[in-house]
């Protein structure tokens, strides 16, 4: 079976791995370096799994720019492409999307469309009745960025908008591509679907965003953040995962979903959705004047990225960090080996480590590393568990 996956982010490259695994896969994007890449055999993003896989898995996978002739005789197109937050529309740019659909309707009309990216509620049934009678789902991606491939092969659960034998036949073929075949697999309606995947990354904010506040808290008054943690995660209904304070929930997913939640509220009366989007502004503020409050000359920003194993930088929150020290003033410098500019956001670009060490009077790091034990007294983080 021919399936095209359109888009080689996270969502696209991983699943065109798995279903490459069984299947004729033509794999899709605007940029010709992604596309060389997959050729090559070597993954444009940055995940393990996705280079092991790419270079000894045995894959029926080919990459290309043509997205006519990839969509030409597939029985499925996967839509994996950008939907990023307009703050001014207050909605997600579907743009991609929608250009994707109308393309595929063109060249081969009776092709299974796949909605990957994350849409706003009502997007598919909007799609549907602009392209009467396509077929057209939503399949909601629940993947963490640097470990998408496995995440994918060991999936949570398999979640498709569309109760009839589309979706059904879409769910199996997940499930084959999957390691773990007795995955859950939930069938429900495109809106349902749609909502579930925002409901979902907005109560991961949401963790991230109370555990933060403890440690505020905790660094305010004093307290031992990891006691006070270690107490509250020993109750079984909230646990000890996804505790780690950071600077704030930052990459792709989690700021422009919890704000595209917040847009779906406007008829709505709500006060969390609302309180969660805003707790990250806040728990920015805080750290930014915690670091202030150690008189520093010059401050350091070790990684960009938003989590350990990612190259994506994103809306990651230490760069919130770095604009609030530079607007009091502060020099900031940049260790970030993926950058090539020399400047980011006005700030200087260190390539050498050393160098930054020597140079810093703190060093800002969202997460531990090895590689600045020697100089632990210069770093600030709130991180404790040294794990995402």
């Amino acid at each position: 079976m021919k399936i095209a996956v359109v888009g080689l982010g996270y969502v696209g490259m991983s699943n065109a791995v798995v279903l490459a695994r069984h299947h004729q896969v033509w794999a899709v994007d605007v940029d010709p370096a992604r596309v060389e890449a997959v050729t090559a055999r070597r993954s444009p993003v940055e995940d393990a799994d996705l280079d092991e896989h790419l270079a000894h898995a045995e894959l029926d996978l080919q990459a290309t720019t043509d997205l006519a002739a990839s969509v030409a005789g597939a029985a499925y197109v996967v839509v994996a492409t950008p939907t990023d937050y307009d703050p001014e529309a207050h909605h997600f740019d579907t743009t991609s999307v929608e250009s994707v659909i109308r393309e595929a309707r063109e060249v081969n009309p009776t092709a299974v469309v796949v909605i990957k990216s994350t849409v706003p509620v009502g997007f598919t049934a909007r799609m549907r009745a602009e392209h009467l009678g396509a077929h057209i789902v939503f399949c909601p991606e629940f993947l963490r960025e640097g470990r998408a491939l496995h995440d994918n092969l060991h999936p949570s659960r398999i979640v498709v908008g569309d109760r009839g034998e589309d979706g059904k036949r879409f769910a199996d073929l997940m499930v084959e591509g999957a390691v773990d075949k007795t995955v859950p697999v939930l069938l429900t309606d495109s809106a349902e679907a749609e909502a579930i995947k925002l409901f979902s990354n907005t109560y991961l904010a949401l963790r991230v965003a109370y555990f933060n506040e403890l440690d505020s808290y905790a660094a305010r008054h004093g307290l031992s953040t990891a006691q006070i943690i270690e107490g509250v995660a020993l109750d079984p209904r909230i646990g000890s995962h996804y505790n780690n304070p950071s600077f704030g929930y930052g990459g792709y997913c989690l700021p422009k979903d919890t704000r595209q939640l917040q847009a779906n509220y406007c008829d709505v009366p709500q006060n969390l959705i609302s309180a969660i989007v805003a707790a990250n502004t806040t728990r920015k503020d805080f750290i930014a004047e915690d670091v202030l409050r150690r008189r520093p000359s010059t401050v350091g920003v070790y990684r960009l990225v938003m989590k350990q194993g990612s190259d994506n930088y994103r809306m990651s929150s230490v760069q919130g960090v770095m604009k609030r020290l530079r607007a009091r003033g502060v020099e900031v410098l940049v260790h970030e080996p993926t950058l090539e500019a020399d400047t980011f956001f006005g700030a200087e670009v260190v390539r050498d480590l050393e160098e930054l060490k020597a140079r810093c009077d703190v060093i800002v790091a969202n997460r531990r590393a090895e590689e600045l034990e020697d100089v632990e007294d210069k770093v600030y983080t709130r991180d404790l568990y040294g794990r995402d």
